[in-house]
């Protein structure tokens, strides 16, 4: 029976399935958590022991090292942690990357599939039905959980075997014998695999399906989960790209940890590889070594039994059947306990050379020259993969402050450029930057908005939807007080067309205007920069300041009729003059409204 094409692209959909299936699982448990996933990223800045465990409880939480080192990336690149904090965190993402391996071994060769996950997916799709959304938030990690297992038993279904397809593995056959060479060229092959599939648990369960048919021994499956450790650092560093310097060293700095880890045990492989297999059967799970053995024994002596084997006629209960069930635990709880024992002695050796890791990445990937302008690009957003809705919100939130600290800047320039002199070389650079900043407050306004909706498409707590939502009305407050300050750029354009001057006096009462102004401003982004913890006397200073702006209108109101009756400036003067204070009093009304959103949409307000 030849190897179709079809049966090819079965495969693919099987691990297609596996891999949708652990999304759905990751996302649904996700949303279930909701809020209290982000609060997790506090633990991080602790100590590098409380970030190992935090790395480990976020990996097997999402299902994935990959994804969890993206985020770290991510937050590194938005300057939610240090780099010193992030290797820790990617330290004990891989070892959380071993819980899928365990939940495969625990489940994947114990029970029948497809007797399980049908059940599973009914249950699930009543609980999607439910009104409540944790329970809905429950279906869909069941479903997620019924996909993963059925992708598992697909792609053994559909990948090829031996017997009936040998030109499929001649390659790996003919090196399968080698040695040391062969687990070094099947170290590489995970490698690839997973640097392909971009998913470490895929491999895992592609190695444990390939080992316990008897298709390569023990060690040799041990060879390709290592491998997989290296080719699983290709996501972070794919993100990293768009990143800034924090964010590159971070995904060398994975790369670097789980190469130097990978080495060390390629150099004590085999006495390593045996030790697992005894800690297997010490525990109680048998021989994962036997399974080859067998296999290859039953080719010799009984034909007949073995290629019946592969094209699944054996009757239910046929003795070698039942040997060959009771070997495949051994194997994948041999595999499972490999990856594992790895990965924490991996942890304990490296975790003490945390600030050496740091040193060596910084000499690797050295900083940009300085002067480099990297003023107006985004800096805490990744343009890479979103990997958790939630988590990505606080990425969100830093570059919401940025942006507001970037057109307070701009308040600075209209306010210089009222006081430069008209038809002047000063005055004409001062504008086109503030129509430059103008612009780039535009573009701000429309890459942060994109990202929150694509934050939104994924799975989301009822918090992380409302805080979206909120976000969406705060940058566009803060583009409007961009606007503004455009407007009082145009109004002085105006006024130099006019050939309109202004005295001291108006000067004079313009800046006492840009005093409650500015400090309204810098009022919000102080509560900006830490949205969900705003006090409430710092809430009661910003309405307090809203009141001195409107006031101080309208004083300056009544009195600019007075000063134009009593000849202190001309009418056409007093015109413009009031144009710039109604449009500073409408930049305190944005401002207030950003806070109005901040105590009304974010829930974690302190007394």
């Amino acid at each position: 029976m030849e190897y179709s094409f079809l049966k090819f692209l079965c495969l693919l959909g099987a691990v297609g399935l596996f891999l949708y299936g652990m999304k759905v699982m990751s996302e649904g448990l996700q949303k279930a958590a909701g809020d209290r996933l982000r609060g997790i990223l506090s633990a991080m800045t602790k100590n590098r022991f409380t970030g190992t465990l935090t790395g480990c409880a976020i990996t097997a939480l999402i299902q994935s090292s990959s994804a969890s080192t993206v985020m770290v990336v991510s937050f590194v690149n938005a300057g939610l942690m240090t780099l010193s904090q992030s290797m820790a965190v990617i330290m004990g993402a891989n070892v959380g990357t071993t819980f899928t391996a365990w939940i495969i071994a625990l489940f994947g060769f114990k029970m029948d599939i497809a007797a399980v996950t049908l059940p599973l997916i009914g249950l699930a799709v009543i609980l999607l039905f439910t009104n409540k959304s944790k329970a809905k938030s429950l279906g869909e990690f069941l479903i997620g959980f019924s996909f993963l297992f059925m992708g598992l038993s697909m792609i053994s279904d559909n990948v090829p075997d031996l017997q009936s397809n040998p030109e499929m593995f001649a390659v790996l056959k003919n090196y399968a014998s080698m040695g040391i060479p062969s687990i070094l060229i099947f170290a590489l092959v995970g490698l690839v695999v997973t640097m392909v599939i971009q998913s470490s648990a895929a491999t895992f369960a592609i190695t444990l399906i390939m080992c316990s048919k008897g298709w390569i021994t023990f060690d040799l499956a041990c060879a390709l989960v290592l491998g997989s450790n290296i080719g699983t650092t290709i996501t972070p560093i794919l993100a990293s790209l768009s990143g800034n310097t924090a964010a590159k060293r971070t995904a060398m700095g994975h790369l670097l940890f789980n190469l130097l880890g990978t080495i060390w045990c390629l150099c004590i492989f085999v006495p390593f590889a045996d030790f697992n297999a005894w800690l297997t059967e010490a525990i109680g799970q048998g021989d994962p070594t036997q399974l080859y053995r067998y296999v290859t024994n039953l080719e010799i002596t009984d034909p007949d039994t073995y290629n019946h084997l592969f094209d699944n006629s054996l009757p239910q209960g046929h003795e070698a059947l039942v040997n060959i069930l009771k070997m495949q635990t051994s194997v994948s709880f041999g595999l499972s306990i490999f990856h594992t024992t790895f990965n924490l002695v991996n942890l304990s050796i490296m975790i003490w050379f945390t600030n050496l890791y740091v040193k060596i990445v910084e000499r690797l990937v050295p900083a940009k020259k300085h002067g480099e302008d990297e003023e107006f690009s985004l800096k805490f957003i990744s343009r890479g993969l979103l990997n958790a809705s939630e988590l990505n919100i606080a990425q969100a939130e830093k570059e919401m402050a940025l942006y507001a600290e970037r057109v307070g800047r701009m308040m600075d320039i209209a306010q210089d450029l009222i006081h430069t002199k008209d038809r002047s070389e000063e005055f004409t650079k001062l504008f086109s930057r503030l129509e430059k900043y103008e612009d780039i407050s535009d573009r701000m306004e429309l890459e942060i908005a994109h990202y929150l909706n694509r934050c939104a498409e994924g799975r989301l707590s009822n918090e992380g939807k409302l805080h979206i939502a909120a976000m969406l009305n705060i940058i566009s407050e803060i583009e409007s007080i961009a606007d503004c300050c455009m407007g009082v750029g145009k109004i002085l354009e105006r006024k130099q067309q006019s050939n309109v001057s202004f005295n001291d006096e108006i000067y004079h009462n313009i800046d006492t205007m840009y005093v409650y102004v500015k400090d309204a401003m810098k009022l919000m982004i102080s509560q900006l920069q830490n949205v969900e913890n705003v006090g409430e006397r710092r809430l009661i200073d910003s309405y307090n300041k809203e009141r001195e702006i409107n006031n101080m209108r309208n004083v300056l109101r009544s009195t600019n009729v007075e000063n134009i009756n009593n000849k202190h400036y001309e009418y056409q003067a007093g015109i413009y003059y009031m144009d710039i204070v109604g449009d500073l009093e409408k930049t305190g009304d944005y401002i207030i409204n950003v806070v109005d959103t901040i105590r009304d949409q974010f829930r974690h307000v302190k007394a």
